[in-house]
């Protein structure tokens, strides 16, 4: 039986609140495939984002456990996992988290700087040009439209190849057009990378796209079905 890319066993995440401990997930088990594209939705405090976040090791599961390409995350500690997050998975958030003071490339290549690759810039510069920014690589993000902003957010997020896509309501921020317009290249850069994606979305017709669609209500798994239209 094929190992599972992503592994979640029961993993639930409960958060200190004024009120005292409250529940964010709740025993969730789960297994993503490699090359799958998955689809959370569920309405707001649902607990879609968080489990995208325990997926990633950016939040820690407060029991049961979370393994990645074989890896127990719920056994590393910060270093470990910020160090696995960039050599293996790219992250992007709906409201873009660019650095002000980098132009667009500078912003793509830094994540491969810090990893260490030989030619980052110029990996840099080839997604740029693949997400139709080859002419505003100089461009630092208050010169940049929201569109163009979230375009080179997925550059960056791509450009180290990584194993696993996760996407935090990457179209949350932008009109319909732009939107449309990022998840093609979100599911091209996939395609072309050969990456799993998991995307928080609200909106059931990009769901859709994915190869599967997991329902999340309460912090716990609602529903799970195959996509009627998926882009496996």
């Amino acid at each position: 039986m094929t190992t599972p890319i992503l592994a979640l066993n029961n993993a639930a995440l409960t958060l200190a609140g004024n009120a005292g401990p409250v529940s964010i997930l709740r025993g969730i088990t789960l297994n993503v495939q490699r090359g799958e594209s998955l689809g959370l939705i569920g309405p707001s405090g649902s607990g879609k984002s968080s489990l995208l976040m325990v997926m990633g090791g950016l939040e820690r599961a407060s029991s049961g456990t979370v393994h990645a390409l074989g890896h127990d995350m719920t056994a590393m500690d910060e270093d470990q996992l910020a160090r696995f997050r960039r050599d293996h998975m790219g992250v992007v958030f709906q409201s873009f988290h660019l650095i002000p003071t980098m132009t667009a490339l500078e912003n793509v290549a830094l994540p491969l700087e810090l990893g260490g690759v030989q030619d980052a810039f110029t990996r840099a510069q080839a997604e740029l040009e693949t997400v139709g920014l080859g002419t505003r690589m100089d461009h630092y993000p208050s010169q940049l439209s929201g569109g163009e902003q979230q375009r080179v957010a997925l550059a960056r997020a791509a450009a180290p190849r990584p194993a696993i896509l996760l996407a935090d309501e990457p179209t949350g921020n932008l009109d319909g057009k732009n939107g449309a317009a990022i998840m093609d290249l979100l599911f091209g850069l996939r395609d072309r990378h050969d990456a799993t994606l998991i995307m928080v979305t609200h909106a059931p017709e990009l769901a859709q796209r994915c190869s599967r669609i997991i329902r999340l209500k309460d912090g716990k798994i609602d529903t799970e079905a195959e996509a009627e239209k998926g882009a496996a």
